[in-house]
């Protein structure tokens, strides 16, 4: 019951921060979304719905600008990971350009990308203790976009995502102290964060405009990501700048990369329901293949925007034998987070962004908690971001039952501050170089084996597309 006590609070938190944020502005911000204007000034009949939305699309269209994937009428930086929500005033990293027809329906596409060259080293201060690991590797992924419109009030959406960690990541992952999830040739992957597929996402959507306030819309992927989470770590721009996954990734949106998906939602002016059927098994450890889907999980999820700087949302799934090493076993997980971005005097090279997110996973008659906090504050070419995450794991989870016993759950925090420097932007790609240190605080009985007050740190550079040009006068 405290879980859910818990999940109530933040999203009563993020609705008291909005009405806050609305009394304290003196104006409205820009029109990062026109449907905004729209929900105060035009009549609610639906040809006059029809007449705005039509006339504002193809003006976004013909200037070279896109809508969200699965709404004609919402601003695309609300787009998240799957069919997740960011805030509106999220700035986007991203290439786009589009393709001109002779029908008044062009091609929009969009690119994201991130690669970060790194050397980690793990528990560096505790010399023989479990987890003492250091690596060069290269996480990284891509996603590709296209969209367009489809008469008056359809939008066609197709995404396609891809990672070449399988080729510059170790097999069994990572090193990442305490993080767990997925198994590697038949062990459990424990202190180690997993490779992503080859391929993370091929999906297909397609949206229909009942009025500016109200659509529908079907996602199918494989693998795609269903309504379960919120927005997974590296679509969220408050870890943006952090190269490692969170600890509490299997509490919260591990189920980015899911084989086998079918989403259908329902938004309503600042609020969107969804429910979900997808394969509840995490990917195998062939990354270069497709897994087959199962349709035997199920999710659903609220969202609201109740601001432009605010995006909250609320969502249960029930998995069925997520993990490969325990087919029997089956996961209850419940989701909550408050997502918050907002520019700094206007200018959009300034900006802080931070999430609270709650996690918990329930089976075998236990629930496991997670929590996280992270923030990232961005002043023009300098960045500075921390994370702090508290996580109840288990025994077995941490592959320990052997030494002590196989019911046994630890707390463990983590703080994980850092900062990089933009090097150079060229051709609308940005340099970065940057350097994190995590301080990992344990049960007390875990220090025989993992060491007091572990150590980690990492120095990398990180290559991505630059701030859009389009948001320099659209994010206030």
């Amino acid at each position: 019951m405290k879980e859910y006590l818990i999940a109530g609070m933040l999203m009563l938190g993020g609705s008291v921060a909005a009405q806050h944020q609305h009394h304290q502005t003196t104006a409205p911000p820009p029109d990062t979304s026109r449907h905004q204007k729209m929900d105060h000034s035009r009549p609610k009949g639906m040809d006059q719905g029809t007449k705005d939305h039509a006339g504002m699309n193809h003006e976004h269209m013909d200037h070279g600008m896109m809508s969200h994937l699965y709404s004609r009428n919402l601003p695309m930086n609300r787009n998240g990971s799957g069919t997740a929500w960011l805030p509106d005033q999220t700035p986007m990293y991203m290439n786009m350009w589009h393709q001109k027809t002779k029908s008044n329906h062009p091609w929009m596409y969009m690119l994201h990308y991130s690669v970060i060259v790194r050397h980690t080293n793990q528990n560096f201060n505790n010399e023989g203790k479990r987890g003492r690991a250091s690596e060069f590797d290269a996480p990284n992924w891509a996603m590709g976009m296209a969209q367009r419109t489809v008469g008056q009030r359809g939008l066609l959406s197709f995404k396609l995502m891809v990672s070449l960690d399988p080729l510059t990541v170790s097999n069994g992952g990572y090193p990442l102290l305490f993080q767990s999830g997925e198994t590697y040739q038949g062990r459990r992957l424990v202190d180690r964060q997993h490779q992503h597929d080859l391929f993370s996402e091929v999906s297909v959507g397609y949206a229909h405009a009942f009025s500016a306030d109200a659509d529908a819309f079907v996602y199918v992927g494989l693998p795609g990501e269903p309504a379960l989470g919120p927005p997974a770590f590296m679509h969220r721009i408050s870890s943006f700048n952090n190269p490692d996954s969170p600890l509490g990734h299997h509490w919260m949106d591990a189920t980015h990369i899911t084989f086998g998906v079918a989403t259908a939602g329902f938004r309503y002016k600042i609020a969107k329901v969804e429910v979900s059927s997808f394969t509840g098994r995490e990917p195998n450890e062939n990354r270069f293949g497709f897994d087959k889907p199962r349709f035997d999980s199920y999710s659903y999820r609220l969202s609201v925007n109740p601001a432009p700087s605010l995006a909250l949302q609320f969502s249960q799934g029930w998995l069925k034998s997520p993990e490969a090493i325990e087919p029997g076993e089956n996961v209850t997980r419940t989701t909550a987070s408050v997502l918050h971005s907002k520019t700094l005097g206007g200018d959009p090279n300034r900006y802080v962004s931070s999430a609270l997110v709650w996690g918990l996973n329930r089976h075998g008659g236990e629930n496991e908690n997670a929590y996280l906090a992270e923030t990232s504050l961005q002043l023009n070419r300098v960045a500075l971001y921390g994370r702090y995450e508290n996580i109840r794991k288990s025994s077995a989870e941490l592959d320990l039952g052997d030494q002590l016993g196989s019911h046994q759950h630890f707390t463990i925090n983590n703080l994980t501050l850092g900062m990089n420097y933009r090097l150079v932007r060229f051709a609308s790609t940005d340099l970065v170089a940057g350097a994190q240190l995590t301080a990992s605080k344990p049960d007390q009985s875990l220090e025989t084996i993992y060491g007091k007050m572990p150590l980690s740190g990492q120095v990398y550079l990180r290559v991505t597309p630059a701030l859009m040009p389009m948001m320099q006068g659209r994010m206030r």
